[in-house]
Parts: structure tokens; C-alpha cells; sequence
């Protein structure tokens, strides 16, 4: 794999039958890097992110892979670079761990679907990565969201695409497989991999990108490092909310502190409480 696949959206808008999610977009992702695109609930996140896999025609604009319209490209072309795993993937009834997992090949695979050593072994990695083995010969529908969440992830590793989109990878996971989920990412973002994945945590988001991207109803409010883009004032434009931000005491990144009306416990104590 190479990091030198450049992925450029510009002008993007995106609609739904007539409601415009996203508009008039501009950015840039960073090869090589881990971009994660945070803010509110329907503020466009999982839309741009559609809009960039050609999953979602967009009504303007273009979404550039290597300065070619991803929109215009074969279909088998753009799936060799940059694969996604959407919000809320769907199975076939009955299909195994080790089967579904094996579609991510088909990309690689010519027009009689030939089964290789190469595909074999991307399988192989991708279960062992996310610690999957085990799961290989069961009906992905018997399987709990957790495991269900991490084979649907071993199934956009074995497609070994060079940009890799992901839209909350950590829902229905526990906080110790949210933190080996993006380890993970990390791990495979080292080897080479763009890694593009929208985040609802936004410390866990301050963590592990490199990059971060802040959506406010279909446009980027702020882009940059973590420590440049989440701020107080960032945060209270893009979620309404009054925080503070301090530094993570593991890692130094930002840390969101929220302010709600009850901090501190004043709403177990009792008004009258010192």
C-alpha cells in the first residue's frame, strides 16, 4: 500500500429527495493520516461520508480520488482504493463470519471470482486483527452487535483498500473494544493506510486523529490538528454546549470536560449541599 492517494471534496452538496444535508463543501483529506469527522447528531456526518464513497450522488460538486470524479469511475476501480463501512450494514440471512468476511475480496478478484492464496491470507489477517477467529463458522446473524460491529469491520480490512472510510466503527462496542477497534485503525493506518471515520466521542476522537474535521448542519465549522479544533468556543458552536477543555492525562490531546446544570453532583446532594 501506498499514502500518496490524494482525496479532495470540493463544492460537495448533498440532498435527500429535496432536503440538502450537506452543502457546498470543501476539504481536503490528508494521505497517510487518520481523519476523523466529529459534531452533532444530523449535522451531515455520516451523509459527507457517503457522498465521498459514492454511495450518495451529489446534486453539485465532486469528490476527487487522485483528480478524477469518483462518480464517473468504474464502479471495481474505486472499490481497489477506498472501501467504507457504513452506519448500518446489512447481511445476507445465514451467511458465516468467514463468508461475509470474504466479499471484501471480491474488488481484487476478476470476472470469474477466482479464490487465491492472497485471498485467503487477507481473510486470515483481517479475522486474527480483529479477533474474529473464533467466530469464522457462525451465522453473523446468531452474533451479538459487538462481535457482529467487529466482523463487519474484518470485512472492510480484507479489502486492503489504500483510503478506508468508516462511519461510528465503535457503536454497540464496549469501551475496551471502542479503545482496540481504533487501536487497530491506528495499527493499520501505520502501515499505510488513509483512515476516514466519523466519531461520536469526541475525546476518544482527540486521541487518534491526526486530523480533525467539526460539521455544523452540512459544514465545516473548524478542520485541522486536534489541539487547534477542539476548543470551547468550537464546541459550544457546533453541540451548544459549555465545556472545558484541558489536557487528556495519558496523552496531552484535548480533553472535552461538559458543563451541564448538574456537575459535580449537585443533583444527588440537594441544593442544599456545600
Amino acid at each position: 500500500m501506498t499514502a500518496e492517494r490524494s482525496l479532495v471534496v470540493s463544492g460537495l452538496s448533498l440532498s435527500y429527495d429535496d432536503r440538502e444535508v450537506v452543502r457546498d463543501l470543501s476539504l481536503t483529506v490528508p494521505p497517510g493520516q487518520v481523519t476523523v469527522v466529529v459534531g452533532a447528531n444530523a449535522c451531515g456526518k455520516s451523509t459527507l461520508l457517503r457522498g465521498i464513497a459514492r454511495l450518495l450522488a451529489p446534486t453539485s460538486g465532486a469528490v476527487l480520488l487522485d483528480g478524477r470524479a469518483v462518480h464517473r469511475m468504474p464502479t471495481r476501480e474505486v472499490a481497489e482504493v477506498m472501501g467504507i463501512l457504513p452506519q448500518n450494514p446489512s447481511a445476507p440471512g445465514g451467511i458465516t463470519v468467514a463468508d461475509l468476511v470474504g466479499r471484501g475480496r471480491y474488488p481484487h478478484q476478476g470476472w470469474l471470482r477466482r479464490w487465491t492464496p492472497d485471498d485467503e491470507d487477507a481473510v486470515a489477517r483481517a479475522l486474527a486483527w480483529t479477533g474474529t477467529e473464533e467466530l469464522a463458522d457462525r451465522p453473523v446473524d446468531e452474533l451479538s452487535g459487538g462481535q457482529r460491529q467487529r466482523v463487519w469491520i474484518a470485512m472492510a480490512l480484507a479489502q486492503e483498500t489504500e483510503v478506508l472510510l468508516l462511519d461510528e466503527p465503535t457503536t454497540f462496542l464496549d469501551l475496551a473494544h471502542q479503545v482496540e477497534v481504533l487501536d487497530l485503525l491506528t495499527d493499520l493506518n501505520h502501515r499505510g493506510t488513509t483512515v476516514v471515520l466519523v466519531l461520536h466521542d469526541l475525546n476518544l476522537a482527540c486521541r487518534y486523529a491526526d486530523h480533525v474535521v467539526a460539521m455544523r448542519d452540512g459544514a465545516v465549522v473548524a478542520e485541522g490538528r486536534p489541539a487547534d479544533v477542539i476548543t470551547p468556543e468550537t464546541v459550544r458552536a457546533v453541540y451548544g454546549l459549555e465545556c472545558q477543555v484541558v489536557p487528556d492525562p495519558v496523552c496531552g490531546t484535548p480533553m472535552v470536560v461538559p458543563l451541564g446544570r448538574h456537575h459535580c453532583g449537585t443533583a444527588r446532594r440537594g441544593p442544599s449541599a456545600t
